[in-house]
């Protein structure tokens, strides 16, 4: 709806028209969040409805319409004629002669514009010193066309004024008074309008008293079935003049009270408010934390989080190596790539000549396989079918459409979300401390190498040289096999314990990217599920607080 209902509030609103004004407002806000997913049919009803309130407050004024609405040959326009106490009304002899509304008005206040409104051309101003004008002043009264008129135009023109009127005055006899139309397009559609309703059974004096009996009693059964209960029934006859003067009287409280157009149009609100609750369920599904954690596993697969864990361990093995490794060997990490470099995963950033601006490069992990693609669709139907349980199919097949995004898209974000996560974390202390004494206990094996080089070379050169001993051996010697074999050591043991670490290493990376793939999930899968349950939730509601 484009009506903004809050311009339709003032400081001169009546009671009454704040209750309207408030449950037109929740039916406007159902409307809107309801959008598209809601009875079309009933949808453009509820439109009409919106349209009409602000119209008929914009001429409200003193007046209240009541309308006399019936089959052909119950005698409308006899009644009509008998209320007014002039022969405004043309009665025909054999055949309806009713085309067009005819209007009464009772008292001085300008009916004019709302006459416009009702497209009533038709109109007698009752002289102020009438019959009856004193108790009826305020009344407009129309003689609305057959509504089960053999002529078309005459059907659709009494079904629009009887849309636009205050009251409703069924006109029924008692060869008519069960007829499917009546019943069926029109008491039942209205049902909700029992406050502003009133049932006249006219041509009683055709009748015995009996029959008049049995025929009320009939009657009201047949209303009751219908859902107008506690409506008044009036036994009439326009001929006789029996029963006009109790219908005057009743009509005469409806203008007295001056409530009736706002009593007319809440029920309207009601009713279709009512109506829409059909495409609405009671309540909506939970999603719970199952559904999106098996959503994130499913993601996890496709975004290569494995693959990316495993990585992560052999990345913090190798720099582990290239720290605590012997240094006569470490040439052969350095040479291979890292891990986390080859698939790109190092943090690395690429400009984008054309943008202009810095741009995360994408990583070189494969696209996801078909059984992953199957695993994350099987998770999304699974979340789409979980939220849309017990909803009408427009919002079953929202929710379904909301989680199901783009496969591209999705794998584009999946893919963003690994390189933006954080993988290597912080540097081990104890690397440092293996690497320096690495290259200590290298250096003591180089220069126990060097010197007894050194003393061989002399030998060689029958130059007389001695090196000091240590329990009989040559501390050059021991140099050499102690920085070896301590070095050797220390790198076993350094690899023990890059294993340990880096087993911490790939389960802290493992969660960090875990959160970030579920944050993707949220984002794109599981936020606009829970947006369109959300959006139910806010129909319902306020459907429930329109026909309250």
């Amino acid at each position: 709806m484009n009506t903004d209902m809050t311009t339709l509030r003032g400081p001169e609103l009546a009671t009454g028209w704040d209750e309207v004004i408030t449950h037109a407002e929740a039916l406007d806000e159902a409307l809107r969040a309801g959008h598209g997913r809601l009875p079309a049919e009933a949808v453009a009803r509820a439109e009409k409805v919106l349209h009409k309130v602000p119209a008929r407050q914009a001429i409200i004024g003193g007046r209240t319409v009541v309308a006399l609405a019936g089959a052909t040959g119950s005698g409308k326009s006899s009644l009509f004629n008998a209320l007014v106490a002039e022969p405004v009304s043309r009665i025909g002899a054999r055949r309806p002669t009713t085309s067009v509304p005819t209007a009464a008005v009772w008292g001085d206040e300008p009916s004019g514009e709302l006459l416009d409104w009702l497209g009533v051309g038709a109109r007698h101003q009752v002289p102020v010193n009438a019959r009856r004008a004193a108790s009826l002043g305020g009344l407009v009264l129309l003689d609305l066309p057959d509504f089960d008129s053999r002529v078309a135009q005459h059907r659709a023109e009494a079904d629009r004024v009887i849309e636009l009127a205050d009251v409703f005055v069924w006109v029924t006899d008692p060869q008519k008074y069960a007829d499917a139309v009546l019943h069926d397009e029109y008491v039942k559609r209205l049902a909700r309008h029992s406050a502003v309703s009133l049932v006249v059974l006219n041509q009683i004096d055709r009748l015995d008293r009996a029959e008049i009996s049995q025929c009320v009693d009939d009657l009201r059964r047949l209303l009751a079935a219908d859902g107008l209960t506690d409506v008044t029934i009036l036994p009439t006859s326009a001929v006789r003049g029996y029963g006009v003067d109790d219908l005057a009287g009743t009509i005469a409280s409806f203008v007295q009270e001056r409530t009736a157009a706002e009593q007319r149009l809440l029920a309207d609100i009601r009713s279709v408010a009512e109506a829409l609750q059909d495409g609405v369920a009671s309540q909506e599904a939970q999603l719970g934390s199952a559904a999106g954690d098996e959503l994130t596993d499913a993601l996890c697969r496709a975004a290569g989080v494995p693959a990316v864990i495993d990585a992560v361990r052999n990345d913090y093995r190798a720099q582990a190596d290239r720290q605590g490794g012997w240094p006569f060997i470490r040439w052969v990490h350095r040479v291979r790539p890292a891990p986390l470099r080859r698939l790109r995963l190092d943090g690395g950033r690429l400009v984008d000549a054309s943008a202009g601006e810095s741009a995360l490069v994408r990583s070189s992990l494969p696209a996801p396989g078909p059984a992953a693609r199957a695993a994350v669709d099987v998770a999304t139907r699974k979340l789409g079918r979980r939220a849309g349980e017990g909803l009408p199919a427009a919002w079953a097949d929202a929710a379904h459409e909301a989680a199901t995004p783009s496969d591209d898209r999705l794998h584009d974000s999946l893919d963003q979300a690994v390189m933006r996560t954080e993988l290597r974390g912080r540097s081990s202390f104890w690397w440092v401390a293996a690497s320096v004494v690495q290259w200590l206990l290298a250096a003591i094996a180089v220069i126990g190498l060097v010197w007894l080089v050194v003393l061989a070379v002399l030998g060689m050169a029958r130059v007389s040289a001695s090196s000091p001993t240590w329990f009989g051996l040559p501390i050059p010697l021991l140099m050499l096999v102690f920085g070896v074999l301590l070095g050797v050591l220390l790198a076993l043991l350094a690899r023990w314990a890059a294993t340990r670490g880096a087993d911490r290493a790939a389960e802290r990376a493992g969660a960090r990217l875990r959160t970030a793939v579920a944050a993707v999930g949220a984002e794109q899968i599981v936020g606009p599920v829970t947006e369109v349950l959300q959006e139910h939730r806010e129909t319902r509601m306020a459907l429930a607080a329109a026909a309250r």
